[in-house]
């Protein structure tokens, strides 16, 4: 079989596997949030907590629960690196740096799970899975209780209540996040991965050379690191290792746990709102761009422009010579559009206009699909701008679902789509200005610039991956990118939960002829061509001085 037939079957699999899935999850996730009952382990949880499921929360009420157990959580995180020589299965490990804790409970609190560290040799069996692979799991399951908070706002009339946070929280991680990733754990273990809590293993290579074996919990973490879009892995070479990613099969089902949740959230959005037109409008928009940047990925590697890459016979430095060129353009598309950054392959080494691509996929703000919650409340703040756009456009007051999109929406849309393009852009001027900027930068030019500007996006989208040549490991790279990845995390949360409070005090407008009817092709277009319009105005002076610079030169 030849490699680009593998690849083209592939792709048509995971579409397949997707649109097998989409309807039952997404309908069982609505079915999930909108549910009176609480399980017996819920009740137990929030009786533990002190929190009353059943009390409603205003946007204020809402944001407040979802600060606090964030603020909790990173200095639960921070302290336990800080601790963890003094905890039991500490494998001998020393206490992490106090600026690399920082770095690392803000990445994984923020869904970021940026890594400046490598795991396996820095990581107690503890921290790894008391600390880091739980907020693999309640990170994720923030944002989507976001998302579900501001689809109650579009749902809801004449009242400010958004539903219960804690309640939100806890049903996203006990009914969708645990059960799913028990299985996808499973069948990584079936595959290959590795399961245990044994000690540190010492061989002797071919070669006569000591090399030490890191076990661990690896298969559990590597399901919800997918699952929930977190992306940190326990091996520092992520999913490129054979412990964490074993085969083409283990390969195949990580992408489809990078992208199940994020492409059945819509079918949940059309559900809650009562119109699964609309939820379809909004998936095609995603499956649109990500389809579209996987054809190109794949093809600039396959064409694998460049002197060095054309005496080499391919662009493989970098690849995993097991996956191939297509399941590393696939894996790498899909993580970089789903906040996940979860690598098989090292992102510096695809060439410079593929890498473009990668790094558009993070500017589009990662909705397309996006991470859990992340990917449709991003997605439905473009919905509004097009909306408001067409308004413009023939001259009446622009609606989505039933409330108009006023002043004030498009103020707190303005504000969400504004804060992490000026976190990407401020973040890698100062830094290429700064002398630790210049120092970190493994390579001069262009792609040196990419690299700077691809980690800034990367930490302010709340992606985590990164191209390898960059050495981030500073003190002021640490506090900067860990600030970026609060800041570009929770900030927007504030504008869209603030949105979805003032869409649900609305009371319904009637729909007439002149309604844009927004579950129609023509509207999926315009939303397509609003993000791309949006995110080229922004970011394509930066592109043209980085990969695309790069690109053209090559």
């Amino acid at each position: 079989m030849s490699p680009v037939l593998a690849d083209v079957l592939q792709v048509t699999a995971l579409i397949g596997a997707l649109a097998l899935v989409h309807r039952p999850l997404g309908d069982y996730m609505a079915a999930v949030y909108s549910s009176k009952k609480h399980l017996r382990v819920e009740k137990w949880i929030y009786r533990s907590v002190g929190a009353n499921p059943e009390a409603e929360m205003r946007w204020p009420a809402y944001l407040r629960g979802v600060l606090i157990f964030s603020a909790v959580g990173v200095l639960f995180l921070y302290v336990l690196q800080r601790v963890q020589d003094k905890l039991p299965l500490s494998l001998g490990f020393k206490p992490i740096s106090p600026d690399q804790a920082f770095n690392t409970a803000a990445s994984f609190i923020s869904n970021t799970n940026w890594q400046s560290y490598s795991g396996e040799v820095a990581m107690s069996h503890v921290t790894q899975t008391a600390g880091l692979a739980v907020q693999n799991f309640v990170s994720a399951a923030v944002g989507m209780a976001v998302a579900v908070a501001l689809v109650r706002g579009f749902a809801r009339t004449r009242t400010g209540d958004l539903g219960n946070f804690w309640s939100d929280l806890v049903r996203g991680t006990v009914r969708i996040l645990i059960p799913l990733s028990v299985i996808a754990a499973i069948i990584l273990v079936a595959c290959g991965a590795i399961q245990n809590f044994g000690d540190i293993h010492h061989i002797s290579t071919l070669t006569g050379e000591k090399q030490a074996l890191s076990p661990g919990a690896v298969a559990s973490q590597e399901a919800i690191k997918d699952l929930g879009t977190n992306g940190g892995g326990f091996f520092n070479a992520n999913s490129a290792h054979p412990f964490e990613n074993p085969n083409g099969l283990s390969n195949l089902l990580e992408i489809f746990l990078l992208l199940v949740i994020p492409f059945s959230f819509p079918r949940t959005f059309g559900k809650m709102v009562g119109s699964l037109k609309q939820g379809y409008a909004i998936v095609a928009a995603m499956g649109i761009v990500w389809f579209a940047a996987v054809i190109a990925v794949t093809w600039l590697e396959y064409a694998h422009p460049g002197t060095a890459s054309q005496l080499a016979g391919g662009a493989m430095e970098g690849k995993e010579q097991r996956l191939g060129e297509g399941a590393s353009s696939l894996f790498s598309v899909s993580t970089t559009m789903t906040s996940t950054g979860s690598v098989n392959s090292f992102h510096d080494s695809f060439g410079g206009l593929s890498g473009g691509v990668l790094l558009l996929g993070m500017m589009l703000g990662e909705i397309t699909p996006g991470g859990v919650g992340s990917g449709l409340y991003g997605m439905l703040i473009m919905a509004i701008i097009a909306v408001f756009l067409a308004g413009l456009m023939v001259g009446r007051t622009p609606e989505y679902l039933g409330k108009k999109i006023g002043t004030r929406e498009i103020k707190l849309a303005a504000c969400y789509i504004l804060i992490t393009p000026a976190l990407v852009l401020i973040g890698t001027a100062v830094a290429i200005a700064l002398p630790d900027g210049k120092e970190a930068m493994t390579n001069i030019g262009a792609h040196g610039f990419s690299e700077v500007l691809y980690a800034y996006t990367s930490a302010s989208n709340n992606n985590g991956s990164a191209f390898a040549g960059f050495g981030a490991n500073t003190p002021f790279f640490n506090t900067a990118l860990g600030l970026c990845m609060l800041l570009g995390r929770f900030l927007p949360m504030v504008f869209v939960l603030a949105l979805a409070g003032s869409l649900a005090e609305q009371k319904p407008v009637p729909e007439t002829a002149g309604t844009l009817r927004t579950e129609k092709p023509l509207f999926t277009g315009l939303l397509v061509g609003t993000l791309l319009i949006v995110t080229g105005l922004t970011f394509f002076p930066a592109l043209a001085l980085g990969p695309l610079a790069e690109g053209l030169s090559s």
